[in-house]
């Protein structure tokens, strides 16, 4: 047991690999640094020294991806003609929990309807409720069932629904769940954050704020294990990821993976890999074993599903 001290569409697609490429354009600040700094590296030995797990070797997919808005501008990258190809991954890498990222309420309905097997829990950022985009968690409901979920904005008010923090130019917003695996009866807190992209007070404030809300939580819950998805817009090693890393004992899970597969990035822009853009991540105390860590880089029908590319992860699953 880890403690903490703190049915798809019947459709066929060919995957083609991608050669890694740069972006033209602006980049986000950094590249990928060593794998392990000294603070970092410090950071991992006292919160593997203060956790235990007992776990199977079964493995365990969990997914983060950012699957675009809805966007009418978006032409042959249209949501309509994407939407399968979104699904599809959850068949494709046999997730069975994870995060999502820039979902419309419409689009969140639709996946919904094609993937019955999983069930999407969130609200919009807007209103707290179906205006705005959601960063939903999903599940597979035959290995898990919801005990509980909030969302809160990363903002000084985190419970006030629309409200924006610091020099951020959007509301944003992390959902949690507290899933129970049915088989160990083992429970999960899962969170899907989408940070803002201009906002770098707000990246790093952000991370406080979840802060906050887990500690709260794991004080009033037996809550063995943290898993914290999502598109947090900034590169490994920078203010934004140390921020979540050193203060949660959650960790970016390529650091702990005994095996890396893919890219370091995460950014295609609907057009090619940009070099050294990770922006999307899977964070998770270090006592839980990764097996795998991949950045799904394939095209489907010669066209990138979305405009980030998914992280999918292989975990011990609780027993």
């Amino acid at each position: 047991m880890l403690r903490f001290s703190l049915a798809i569409l019947p459709l066929v697609f060919a995957f083609e690999a991608q050669a890694l490429t740069f972006k033209s354009g602006g980049s986000v600040n950094g590249g990928e640094a060593a794998p392990n700094s000294a603070e970092i590296a410090a950071a991992i030995a006292t919160c593997q020294s203060e956790s235990t797990i007992a776990s199977s070797s079964e493995p365990m997919q969990v997914m983060s991806y950012n699957i675009r808005y809805d966007n009418p501008g978006d032409g042959k990258n249209n949501w309509k003609y994407r939407a399968p190809k979104v699904a599809s991954m959850f068949e494709t890498h046999d997730v069975a929990l994870g995060g999502l990222q820039e979902v419309l309420h419409s689009q969140l309905d639709w996946l919904q309807d094609a993937l019955p097997d999983y069930e999407f829990i969130g609200v919009g950022r807007d209103d707290g409720k179906t205006e705005g985009e959601y960063a939903p968690i999903f599940f597979r409901k035959a290995d898990f069932e919801l005990v509980n979920t909030d969302t809160i904005w990363l903002s000084k008010t985190p419970n006030e629904p629309g409200s924006k923090g610091w020099d951020a130019a959007l509301p944003r917003i992390t959902t949690f769940a507290t899933l129970r695996h049915k088989a160990s009866d083992t429970k999960i807190l899962l969170g899907s954050a989408h940070y803002d992209h201009r906002g770098s007070r707000a990246r790093v404030n952000s991370g406080a704020v979840i802060h906050d809300y887990i500690t709260e939580t794991l004080a009033s819950d037996d809550l063995p294990m943290v898993i914290l998805t999502g598109d947090f817009n900034d590169t490994p090693n920078s203010a934004t990821t140390r921020a979540i890393e050193t203060k949660n004992c959650l960790f970016d899970a390529r650091r702990l993976a005994a095996d890396v597969t893919g890219p370091n990035s995460t950014w295609n822009g609907f057009r090619s890999v940009a070099a050294y853009e990770r922006l999307d991540y899977v964070f998770l105390n270090p006592a839980v074993p990764v097996m795998k860590h991949v950045i799904d880089d394939r095209r489907i029908e010669k066209r990138y599903p979305s405009d980030h590319l998914p992280v999918i992860i292989s975990i011990s699953t609780p027993n």
